[in-house]
């Protein structure tokens, strides 16, 4: 009898998935755009007030004041009536495409049951049909890094376009970095067990010895001409010549220093910390290596019973204000679609905020080698979005086109098809 259930949910899926599929990607640009009567925010810092932007064959051509901005031959002009654009968000660390509901493991594709696998590809399980998506596309962001998560290595992220077919049409970098969860020396209390203090973390010492042991096999692997590949270790080698980026994931000042040096010392060439919640104590030491960071979870309670209540979300204006490059992500997945307004946070408590939209363009562009995104600038891909208002504010922010590559995307999804379709079942204005 169970087994029959089984069968008829998995066939009311199937259903669903038929019905309900997410909008086709855009059509290919075929002529020359100029928008406008815009504000432009470019993501560098600088505001170009009655502004106006041309773009052709995904590229943008020309940006300046609207009354300097030469009309190209053939071009559809759109009036943009006073509303704002903006470079298309970019979302590090993400596991878009990989998770759609985490409490149903046949919809979770995220990680493996091995430890050590820096040979995972995260780019072949990314599903381009995820509901997901199209909600990060009308909240502004345009690209994301698809990271798988689990265990102490678990693999290769790549960059990818969220428009598109599949992933070989979705990739923008391919396997650009390997990411390390670096083990927890002291391990929180288990709330269940009504703990309130810290624990020693016994697997610690091993788990450390397990990622050496890797990096000593690598480096020697990557010396040599082996006759027979070793995916593993094969895998590692970008990290060796700098073609692939280490991304660390650690949280504690203590973690933070240990893991950072651990890479400096094993031959990492890029190395980007991920997470850094405590990164205000260890300030010094991330300044004098030159060290960027993507913050996750700007909405969280403080790590520490020290700590304010919102230090959580000053922190990104702090580091910034101190010269560390930072970029913002959000772990929860469903949850991430909300990463401008995180930004947004982050300028109320204190950050400049041109500067509070460089963590969502121009900085994870910069720290995730993505040289043809995060700014409006001549030359640069014609990627970005139009709102009627403050995208980095829930209250203003309502997006009327977006574009990636020159093509306009479709903005609808999932939460709007069923709006249409009961308004019209019961009849409302």
């Amino acid at each position: 009898m169970r087994f029959l259930i089984y069968i008829v949910i998995i066939f009311i899926a199937g259903l669903s998935s038929v019905f309900a599929q997410v909008p086709a990607p855009g059509e290919t640009q075929t002529q020359p755009i100029l928008v406008t009567n815009v504000t432009i925010h470019t993501g560098t810092g600088e505001v170009i007030t009655d502004g106006a932007l041309v773009f052709n064959e995904g590229e943008i051509i020309s940006v300046g004041k609207t009354t300097e901005v030469e009309t190209p031959e053939g071009a559809t002009e759109v009036n943009g009536q006073g509303q704002h654009i903006y470079p298309g968000f970019i979302l590090p660390n993400s596991k878009v495409g990989l998770i759609e509901v985490s409490s149903v493991s046949a919809t979770v594709d995220a990680s493996e049951p091995t430890s050590i696998s820096p040979n995972i590809r995260s780019i072949v399980a990314y599903n381009t049909d995820s509901e997901i998506i199209p909600t990060l596309r009308f909240n502004g962001i345009l690209l994301a890094q698809v990271t798988p998560s689990g265990g102490l290595i678990p693999g290769q992220s790549s960059i990818v376009q969220l428009d598109a077919w599949n992933w070989e049409d979705a990739v923008v970098s391919m396997d650009e970095g390997i990411h390390i969860n670096w083990p927890r020396a002291k391990l929180p209390p288990r709330w269940w067990r009504n703990e309130t203090e810290w624990r020693d973390n016994d697997n610690y010492d091993e788990s450390i010895s397990k990622i050496k042991q890797l990096f000593i096999d690598a480096a020697a692997y990557s010396q040599t001409d082996p006759t027979d590949e070793n995916l593993k270790l094969e895998a590692m080698k970008g990290i060796f010549e700098g073609s692939k980026t280490l991304y660390v994931h650690a949280n504690r000042a203590k973690e933070i220093v240990s893991s950072l040096s651990f890479a400096f010392e094993n031959g990492a060439k890029k190395v980007v910390l991920v997470g850094g919640a405590d990164s205000r104590y260890v300030l010094d030491f991330i300044k004098d290596n030159e060290i960027s960071i993507i913050l996750a979870d700007v909405h969280r309670l403080p790590m520490r019973a020290e700590e304010g209540v919102y230090d959580p979300y000053k922190l990104a204006g702090y580091l910034t204000n101190e010269g560390v490059k930072v970029a913002l992500a959000y772990n929860n997945v469903a949850n991430s679609r909300n990463l401008g307004f995180y930004a947004g946070t982050t300028a109320a408590y204190g950050l400049d905020k041109e500067e509070a939209l460089k963590l969502i363009t121009a900085n994870p562009a910069e720290i995730l080698g993505l040289d043809n995104y995060g700014t409006i600038e001549e030359g640069k891909s014609a990627t970005f979005f139009i709102s009627s208002g403050d995208a980095m504010d829930m209250s203003g922010n309502k997006i009327s086109q977006a574009f990636i590559n020159g093509r306009e995307v479709p903005l609808e999804a999932l939460q709007q098809r069923l709006y249409k379709k009961y308004k019209k079942k019961y009849d409302l204005k």
